[in-house]
């Protein structure tokens, strides 16, 4: 009995680890990697670069796991509700996944989605992703749910990783807000 039970925590262990998405590894505080990529806004394709963002304040960067996949679907819906405080912090907003690429000028237009009001950048083979150390580590060619808020001079001000979706708008905002205190 008593090796069953090992057994079973360590089955259990293993299937949360599994689960899990890697915790990221850049730290506040850390310079933030630059990136380039093809994004999509109101489904109108257009080169996003992060370094152009930064000129206008504060980015946010939430990586998801795929377009079209119901956390990300609501993750993507949270984040079109709260925008316009985002924007009332000169901060932008833009989601990056390796997920489904090719439906994302879609999902980017799609009410029950992004609306149009941010834009979602395709991220083919996790580049970027792994660059923010944020892989889905049950499947690694996917992005882990992981938000980062990047601030004006390039520096991690914020990381928040957790798989469930609901609270990545409200911690990113936060650190958006503490930033102009």
């Amino acid at each position: 009995m008593k090796a069953l039970s090992k057994l079973a925590a360590f089955a259990f262990l293993g299937a949360v680890a599994f689960a899990a998405p890697s915790l990221a590894a850049l730290k506040a505080g850390a310079k933030a990697p630059d990136f380039t990529a093809q994004a999509y806004l109101a489904g109108q394709p257009f080169t996003f670069k992060l370094a152009d963002a930064l000129k206008k304040g504060p980015v946010v960067v939430y990586f998801f796991p795929a377009a079209h996949t119901p956390g990300c679907n609501l993750e993507a819906h949270l984040f079109s509700e709260a925008v316009e405080q985002f924007k009332a912090h000169n901060a932008t907003v833009i989601g990056v996944t390796a997920g489904n690429v090719n439906e994302l000028a879609d999902f980017s237009k799609e009410t029950e989605h992004c609306g149009g009001k941010f834009p979602v950048a395709a991220d083919p083979g996790a580049k970027i992703a792994k660059q923010y150390d944020a892989i889905l580590s049950m499947k690694p060619e996917w992005s882990s749910r992981t938000s980062y808020v990047i601030s004006p001079s390039g520096s991690i001000a914020h990381v928040y990783s957790d798989l469930n979706p609901n609270q990545h708008v409200k911690e990113t905002l936060d650190a958006v807000k503490a930033m102009q205190k």
